[in-house]
């Protein structure tokens, strides 16, 4: 019945009044039982069409950094991080990819932007492809990430979801290698390493970063990499403002894949929000991004890092 009131309601255009008249239901259970298609991701809402300053300054971001394609989600007023709108650009994104131009294996990271991605998505039980972590994702005191994207694809997909069974970060280079040993970890990079395209968030060096809240990294470990000239992180690894890598043996401790692995890759950041410009500047700056998804606030930020002249005014445009 949630279906079939949903389809009456955005297919069909009927009021409510009259699905509860044809369903022989009240007012309200029309609305409770369209409430419940929203929940169980039988209604997907996607607007076709791009504002004109944000067309701009995708053309820009990705002729400044040799992007293959760069989305640039128009600002809706959100306080703090536009999570909505990244939500929903990176949910198109990732469901149009999927269903045009299916892969074998997609490897994700880990992260509030990611899994807010996940949650914006529909079931897909024709979904095929095979996910998996790129990077460890339990916490020091071994409790899984609140933000793990693994486990919350496992419910919308029907394809194996993979998760890396260890911290993100070992506490020796001996425990590390003692982890690599472990077929069960071992394997799953082995998969991780073959994805064709690898979903990734961005990390600032900031007063409340994502590593810290989660206990992934110790505040003596950050300041050291922060002292170091870190400003964005990416799956681990961490930038300077230039886009070279940070050397370090805290860094030779992480448990993900290295830059290496991921070069000649299809690698898609989906990153935004206030603060966040700096560090997805460092990362772009390394030349390993095919792909960027930001909101537009941060994109004119970025674009005016690079020295690019972006004011474009705000143009009516017809949304299809």
């Amino acid at each position: 019945m949630a279906a079939r009131a949903a389809w009456l309601s955005y297919v069909g255009g009927i009021t409510q009044e009259d699905i509860a008249a044809r369903l022989r239901v009240s007012r309200i259970k029309v609305n409770r039982l369209i409430a419940m298609a929203h929940r169980e991701g039988l209604v997907r809402v996607f607007i076709e069409g791009s504002v004109a300053q944000c067309i701009e300054l995708e053309e820009a971001l990705c002729d400044r950094h040799d992007l293959s394609f760069c989305i640039v989600a128009p600002d809706l007023g959100e306080t703090g991080l536009p999570m909505r709108a990244l939500a929903s650009a990176g949910a198109h994104y990732l469901l149009h990819t999927l269903e045009q131009q299916p892969r074998g294996i997609v490897g994700v990271g880990h992260g509030r932007t990611l899994g807010a991605v996940v949650d914006s998505l529909p079931r897909m039980p024709q979904c095929r492809s095979r996910f998996v972590s790129l990077l460890g994702s339990l916490t020091r005191h071994a409790a899984a990430n609140p933000y793990d994207v693994i486990h919350r694809l496992a419910e919308r997909v029907a394809g194996e979801t993979y998760f890396m069974p260890v911290p993100m970060m070992a506490n020796s280079l001996q425990d590390k290698t003692v982890l690599m040993a472990q077929s069960s970890v071992s394997q799953v990079f082995d998969i991780a390493r073959m994805a064709e395209l690898m979903l990734v968030g961005i990390g600032t060096v900031s007063t409340s970063p994502h590593l810290l809240e989660t206990g992934m990294i110790t505040p003596a470990e950050y300041a050291t990499l922060e002292g170091m000239g870190a400003r964005g992180e990416m799956l681990g690894q961490f930038f300077d403002a230039d886009g070279n890598a940070i050397s370090s043996e805290i860094i030779d401790r992480v448990m993900a894949l290295p830059p290496e692995n991921l070069r000649g890759k299809e690698v898609v950041a989906i990153a935004g929000g206030p603060g966040k410009a700096r560090a997805i500047h460092a990362v772009l700056g390394n030349g390993i991004l095919s792909g960027l998804i930001t909101d537009e606030n941060t994109a004119r930020r970025i674009v005016r890092m690079d020295g690019l002249a972006s004011d474009a005014r705000p143009a009516a445009v017809t949304l299809s």
